[in-house]
């Protein structure tokens, strides 16, 4: 919230608020009305400070301006940033946003929070600055435990923006190693030769030591899988 403030002076959220929520709703205008009246009360009963409506296209289009230019502040602020994302149940939020807060403490790294509350989607931005020695390893650390996080949550390491290889070695938290072999037997009937993005998504002996080791145990316990199945 400071940041947007204070690079683009931005004055439509409270700059000592602990988090501003937007809110969006559509549908016919009498059961907007009941569903804007609706909305209030919650947020008035989970503590709200200030609520403001949107009665127009240009309001609304203000509202959202600070989000839709968190990112760019934020760069503003900090010279590097590393910019995450997983996924929740929205029942889990609060409790998962509360132990972010304890993360960053630990870490010593700001974390700034720029989610979809609506699906539980977590953005989480760990600024920091690159000069300082050893702080990648630390910013990879603490990006890990968030999205250690979000699994122990009943949530996902990818909200929307996919696996890719930044993420391939935390995908065996949420599979086991026989389900990530089917997938795999999968993906070789379709592209055997494995030219189609070569290195993505699962994890590798190469690039994820303890994934390669729990290959090594499944192959040595005669697991029912063909070879080229283990191939992790």
């Amino acid at each position: 919230i400071a940041a947007v403030n204070a690079s683009f002076g931005f004055e439509e959220y409270p700059p000592d608020a602990a988090a501003v929520l937007l809110i969006e709703l559509d549908g016919q205008e009498r059961e907007v009305l009941a569903a804007v009246e609706m909305a209030t009360q919650l947020c008035q009963q989970a503590g709200a400070r200030t609520m403001r409506q949107a009665w127009d296209d240009a309001e609304r289009a203000q509202l959202w301006k600070g989000r839709k230019s968190a990112i760019s502040a934020l760069g503003r602020t900090y010279p590097s940033y590393y910019l995450q994302d997983g996924v929740v149940p929205r029942s889990a939020l609060p409790r998962v946003l509360a132990a972010i807060d304890r993360l960053s403490e630990q870490f010593q790294l700001p974390v700034a929070n720029v989610f979809h509350a609506g699906d539980g989607n977590l953005h989480p931005l760990i600024l920091y600055r690159s000069s300082e020695p050893g702080i990648k390893e630390r910013v990879q650390e603490l990006s890990a435990e968030i999205l250690r996080l979000c699994v122990e949550a009943g949530g996902s390491i990818t909200g929307e923006h996919g696996v890719g290889s930044d993420k391939r070695c935390y995908l065996d938290w949420m599979f086991s190693s026989d389900d990530l072999a089917t997938m795999q037997l999968v993906r070789r009937a379709f592209d055997p030769e494995q030219r189609a993005n070569p290195g993505k998504i699962f994890p590798t002996p190469r690039t994820c030591a303890e994934s390669a080791q729990r290959a090594a145990v499944l192959k040595a316990e005669g697991a029912n899988l063909p070879e080229e199945a283990i191939v992790f």
